[in-house]
């Protein structure tokens, strides 16, 4: 009977258990074998390309690309800015939340998740709009204080893009970082104030050390997201192509061997190089805050 019961447990894992085979490990198991060949033309091109097997030659290639590890580099060192103003703004307003009433609570959790609500696409293209010096309001602004800014130099784009990020992602951070801050003994802070220590030294002493597993959580979703980077970029290419190039970002180099230059082989061993490089980055991101949070 035990081990009927058990089959039967199993049994509701089974259309997971499909989708992620078909889904992930056939994907990127077809991935890997792409990466291993390479396509060669015949009659001085002017035949048809046939599939050489080449070995590790495309990723000795992609290793040695300047323009994808120069990108790879560019996102890192945008990432170790973003993410830390990004998750100390939903840690502050998770701590602003947990300070007031739940009723309270709950209606300004519905609006700081409101732009996590609108698709990544339509956020960029809002804010394009408001940076635009033609029909947006933030030029004007500027301007009437003294502040001439464009948007989309190569000075700002960083900003611009990030500034967007850090402003769909608060959201869904702090609504995790609020969840962990409910799990706290409600008797812990009592005992605090009954010692004599404020609400500032509460929040430090007592709320943060808790929400480290929540931390660690949102950074290392921030920086897989974050190496993967593309849709925001891609649309402020369409704005301004002397700043944002083909070769911004990972993601972009990839999509355009894949499906401009028709390079399939070489998009598929960038893929892996750069699912290895997120993968290397996350272990190396929990090994460090590990520590802290046991």
């Amino acid at each position: 009977m035990i081990r009927s019961l058990r089959w039967k447990g199993a049994a509701f894992t089974v259309p997971f258990q499909l989708g992620f085979v078909f889904l992930y490990l056939l994907p990127i198991g077809y991935a890997v074998y792409q990466s291993l060949y390479r396509s060669q033309s015949s009659g001085l091109g002017l035949g048809g390309t046939t599939d050489e097997f080449s070995g590790f030659d495309n990723y000795q290639q992609g290793l040695t690309d300047s323009k994808f590890m120069g990108s790879v580099l560019r996102v890192v060192l945008f990432a170790l800015v973003q993410i830390p103003v990004m998750l100390l703004i939903s840690l502050v307003l998770a701590l602003l939340l947990d300070a007031v009433t739940a009723k309270a609570a709950g209606k300004f959790r519905i609006m700081l998740l409101v732009p996590y609500m609108i698709p990544g696409v339509v956020a960029a293209i809002v804010w394009i709009n408001l940076y635009s010096p033609d029909v947006g309001p933030l030029t004007p602004l500027g301007d009437f204080f003294g502040l001439h800014w464009n948007f989309f130099s190569p000075s700002m784009v960083w900003p611009s893009i990030g500034n967007l990020l850090t402003w769909h992602g608060i959201g869904y951070n702090m609504v995790i970082i609020y969840a962990a801050l409910q799990g706290v003994p409600r008797e812990l802070f009592e005992a605090a104030r009954l010692d004599g220590a404020s609400e500032w030294r509460i929040a430090l002493s007592i709320k943060i050390p808790f929400v480290r597993a929540a931390l660690v959580l949102t950074g290392m979703l921030s920086i897989i997201q974050m190496l993967q980077i593309f849709n925001e970029p891609a649309l402020f290419r369409n704005i301004t192509p002397e700043t944002v190039d083909d070769s911004f970002t990972p993601i972009m180099i990839i999509y355009n061997q894949a499906f401009n230059a028709g390079n399939y082989h070489y998009a598929a061993t960038l893929s892996v190089l750069l699912a290895l490089i997120l993968g290397v980055a996350s272990f190396l991101f929990y090994r460090l805050t590990s520590r802290e949070v046991d």
